[in-house]
């Protein structure tokens, strides 16, 4: 993902969700990028492959984490 759609999911996640410490840090793979708040790993942003523009979020939760 680049920079700027770094920044778009970024400012789309953050008003979503209502929370000001929620980040999106960029990962070795270049077609995706790790979601944040706080210090707290939440999930993963992929780029779309079948609709040019749009992105997947993946969020697990675990049952120990209930």
């Amino acid at each position: 993902m680049t920079p700027a759609d770094i920044e778009k999911v970024q400012a789309y996640l953050t008003k979503t969700f209502g929370t000001k410490g929620l980040e999106v840090k960029p990962r070795k793979q270049k077609d995706s990028a790790e979601v944040y708040i706080g210090e707290e790993f939440i999930g993963v942003v992929y780029v779309d492959e079948d609709e040019a523009g749009s992105y997947l979020f993946e969020m697990a939760i675990l049952k120990e984490d209930l």
